[in-house]
């Protein structure tokens, strides 16, 4: 009797003992390393000082521009003034460069993002004679600097007779090989080879298949490429320069750099310059709404993609 009660009791006190909960560990995601946070800083600084020095210098005058710190505020608030400015200087000029650059830019995007959402569903999803070496071409030509393609495209372009027209500038942009190479890895995941045969067993055609299926799964890919090529096209500046001649068809970049070429050559650079700053902050807050838009198709992409099933 006094064994068979001593036994149960021994093995209740082990079980206690095993279950208590040991000392607290930190965990792993609580880590954090003071280099890579630094480094993060780092980075984070150098990209938004530009802007924040760009949005502090557009609410100067041009006395205050030239006389006060960089990040400090002027002793009169102008910013609706440079606005007015930017807007009258030159008739207007700048409003007409506006509208070239969202031509430009929305047409550039939209078509390279079709392009490339074709080739890169082909390449993923179809086999034919040549594929890898297509491909690797492809790659090869995200090497290839685009500078080096400015002068031989200006020199097909005068050929064609499309010099100094807007068409100069959106038929370059239309060709985006990292465009190509992104859709394709894309689409290799995102739209399952068993979805499609299901859809052939239906009887829907391979067009058909690509733009209400292949389309639809692939939009937080497309979302990416038009981004990339929008911001590509938005901020292009040696294309427009050597394929323009007219200011009529000056986009953004290449209008306030002439504008303050001419201006600085005229002696009046401190007038202008404030002018000039003003309008280059004005251009990227297109872009800054458009990545706000946009981003969440990234993060709900990237949501539905983290999970596998």
């Amino acid at each position: 009797m006094s064994a068979a009660t001593t036994t149960p009791v021994f093995d209740h006190t082990a079980t206690l003992v095993m279950d208590r909960p040991g000392p607290r560990r930190h965990r792993h995601g609580a880590r954090r390393s003071t280099p890579l946070t630094v480094l993060l800083w780092l980075c984070a600084l150098y990209f938004v000082l530009p802007i924040a020095w760009l949005a502090i210098a557009s609410t100067k005058t041009n006395t205050d521009l030239f006389s006060t710190f960089g990040f400090a505020f002027g002793s009169h608030f102008a910013l609706w003034d440079n606005i007015v400015s930017v807007f009258t200087v030159r008739d207007g000029q700048f409003a007409r460069w506006a509208l070239n650059t969202v031509i430009y830019s929305v047409v550039s995007a939209l078509g390279a993002a079709l392009l490339a959402t074709m080739a890169g569903y082909g390449f993923a999803k179809y086999r034919f004679p040549g594929d890898r070496v297509f491909f690797s071409v492809i790659l090869g030509a995200i090497m290839i600097p685009l500078t080096a393609l400015a002068i031989p495209t200006y020199l097909i372009f005068n050929a064609a007779h499309l010099t100094n027209t807007m068409w100069a500038v959106i038929l370059p942009s239309l060709v985006s090989p990292f465009g190509v190479y992104l859709m394709r890895v894309y689409a290799a995941d995102s739209v399952p080879d068993s979805l499609i045969e299901a859809a052939r067993i239906d009887g829907a055609g391979e067009l058909r298949i690509f733009w209400q299926v292949g389309v639809r799964l692939l939009g937080p890919g497309i979302v990416t490429v038009v981004l990339f090529a929008l911001v590509a096209t938005w901020n292009n500046y040696f294309l427009p320069l050597i394929m323009l001649n007219s200011s009529q068809l000056y986009p953004l970049t290449v209008g306030l750099a002439q504008e303050q070429s001419a201006t600085a050559a005229g002696g009046g650079a401190q007038a202008m310059f404030s002018t000039v700053i003003t309008g280059s902050f004005i251009s990227i807050v297109p872009l800054v709404v458009a990545f706000l838009f946009l981003q969440k198709y990234w993060q709900s992409g990237l949501a539905g993609g983290s999970v596998k099933e």
